[in-house]
């Protein structure tokens, strides 16, 4: 099925094509006629499924056909939980408006930074705004941008707004939006939570439910290496030279490893860089735009990058720590075998951290082949069995989860 099938603008399907898509994915040949149809939306998509030009080429189309209003009127806000992700989703939307011969202009606010740049850009107004909820409601009390003309609202990646505590802010964003509008809401996971807020917020939505096409396919081949902890980042300089990755994604599972790694990479002559929420917004920036331009060869992360980082064409991701759960797993390894490309996805398995990897080897439907590194063979054994979980993050709600929904409510 070609683009131009989808009642698209011919200046939107040519961008698309700009961007690499031959055809399109799964969710945007779905997605896409439902949205300009005015419906709302509701989506289930994992990482890599192509999302964002689902919702983001027919959002451009309907507010170029509006009409540019003197002063401009906001009419769709995309609200996103990272300040990664709102950067990502305004430059992909930008490069998507590019050949209409009126591009709306798209306007991105995000915390971690001065908000009077922010202010200014808003001078004039602007059409599309793409924010995280915090900075937003910043921005509103300040006067600078206001909602009463909205019309389409899009709540990308729902489940890590209500993950990262978002829950009040998006209730005051929608006590500020008028009630005619269109709703998307896209998701890769569906706790009860987001269930409650789904079915409050739309309105005989159209319900798209597609696979991960990066996770599904055979182009990310997994690898499961088996080493004592202490051994790991030998192991891991050692696979960073000996497989010759010009680029490597490694997450970690807190802050400090990130930065010890990194650390101890740089000694080794390896250029690293650590990546984590304490950082400031600069220099998160300025990792990222280094690693996509390969300045800098491996990027120690936290599962702050593990959703809405696109890095064209890296070919390995390596699991230092183990994900906490299967989802997470799905996203981190997410990051590589984009866009078609092949990739790789290394876990680093211990005797204490094997029963974990089984429970998320057993959620996905894995079956991931345990292998050793000459010279990093493990020695130590494994603890005694229990009947927990192994640390993964189980089915039953956690008091988080439940205050969740409590807020949802």
């Amino acid at each position: 099925m070609p683009f131009h099938s989808l009642g698209l603008d011919p200046a939107l399907v040519r961008a698309a094509t700009d961007k690499g898509y031959a055809a399109p994915t799964a969710i945007q040949a779905e997605a896409i006629p439902a949205i300009l149809q005015g419906r709302d939306l509701l989506g289930a998509a994992q990482t890599g499924s192509g999302k964002t030009a689902a919702f983001a080429l027919p959002l451009l189309q309907r507010v170029a056909a509006g009409g540019r209003h003197a002063p401009r009127r906001l009419r769709a806000l995309i609200l996103v939980p990272t300040r990664e992700l709102a950067a990502q989703v305004g430059e992909s939307m930008r490069g998507l408006a590019q050949h209409l011969t009126a591009p709306p202009r798209i306007a991105v606010a995000f915390g971690g930074v001065s908000i009077n740049p922010q202010m200014m850009a808003l001078r004039g107004g602007a059409d599309i705004m793409v924010a995280t909820p915090g900075r937003l409601l910043d921005l509103i009390d300040h006067r600078a941008v206001r909602l009463d003309a909205v019309d389409m609202l899009v709540l990308d990646e729902a489940d890590r707004l209500f993950d990262l505590g978002f829950a009040d802010e998006l209730g005051r964003v929608l006590a500020l939006l008028p009630a005619r509008r269109q709703n998307l809401l896209f998701s890769a996971t569906f706790p009860p939570a987001i269930q409650s807020f789904a079915e409050a917020l739309l309105h005989d939505p159209v319900r798209v439910e597609v696979q991960s096409e990066a996770a599904g396919q055979p182009d990310i081949a997994q690898r499961a290496i088996e080493v004592d902890p202490g051994r790991r980042t030998q192991l891991l300089r050692h696979l960073v030279r000996d497989e010759g990755w010009a680029r490597v994604l490694v997450f970690v599972a807190t802050k400090h490893a990130a930065e010890i790694v990194a650390d101890k990479l740089r000694k080794a002559d390896i250029h690293a860089e650590p990546f984590h929420g304490l950082l400031s917004q600069g220099k998160r920036t300025q990792v990222l735009a280094d690693f996509k331009a390969s300045r800098v060869q491996v990027v120690i992360a936290t599962d702050l990058a593990a959703r809405g980082i696109d890095v064209v064409q890296l070919p390995a991701v390596v699991n230092y720590d183990l994900a906490r759960s299967a989802v997470d797993h799905v996203h981190r390894i997410g990051r590589t075998g984009r866009a078609g490309e092949r990739g790789v996805a290394v876990s680093f398995v211990s005797g204490a951290t094997d029963a974990h990897f089984r429970l998320i080897e057993k959620r996905q439907g894995l079956n991931v082949p345990r292998e050793q590194v000459p010279g990093f063979e493990p020695v130590e054994a494994a603890p005694p069995a229990d009947k927990g979980t192994g640390g993964i993050k189980g089915k039953r709600p956690s008091k988080k989860d439940k205050l969740r929904a409590a807020a949802a409510r």
